[in-house]
């Protein structure tokens, strides 16, 4: 399956919307790196905490740009079709929390790698699971 999606990714019918889709998710993790080590180094929230609010505000940033640039074609509009679509996206991304969480954990207590290393990674892990549920139920593509 992975290897299906990088093949899409630079000659399939859905290359564009699947870079366009990374290149949100690359710019989402970022502020969502600066926005956990804020609350955690600034704030003093305790790391998971912290992820958990910064994936909710990344959530919301992300459903944002895909509506305008990745899924344009596609777009959810009028504000009833809009709010529906931020719904399933926070479905779709909520669902995938627990998983972001749970290797940000693991990988954290059980290897000692640094919170905010081991968030970019379980941002990766749970990449292909936002994508393909987000592309299909959220845009119905």
């Amino acid at each position: 399956m992975v290897r299906a999606l990088l093949r899409q990714a630079v000659d399939g019918r859905f290359a564009v919307r699947i870079r366009r889709f990374a290149i949100v998710g690359a710019v989402a993790a970022g502020l969502q790196t600066l926005l956990l080590g804020g609350f955690v180094e600034y704030a003093g929230v305790h790391y998971l905490l912290a992820a958990t609010i910064a994936i909710e505000i990344t959530i919301i940033f992300q459903y944002i740009l895909n509506n305008l640039w990745t899924f344009r074609a596609v777009k959810n509009t009028g504000w009833g079709e809009y709010l529906h679509g931020l719904v399933k996206t926070n479905v779709v991304r909520g669902s995938a929390i627990p998983i972001q969480l749970g290797v940000l954990y693991g990988i954290v207590t059980w290897s000692g790698v640094a919170y905010l290393i081991a968030n970019v990674i379980a941002i990766l892990v749970s990449g292909v699971y936002r994508y393909v549920l987000d592309a299909r139920w959220t845009w119905n593509v």
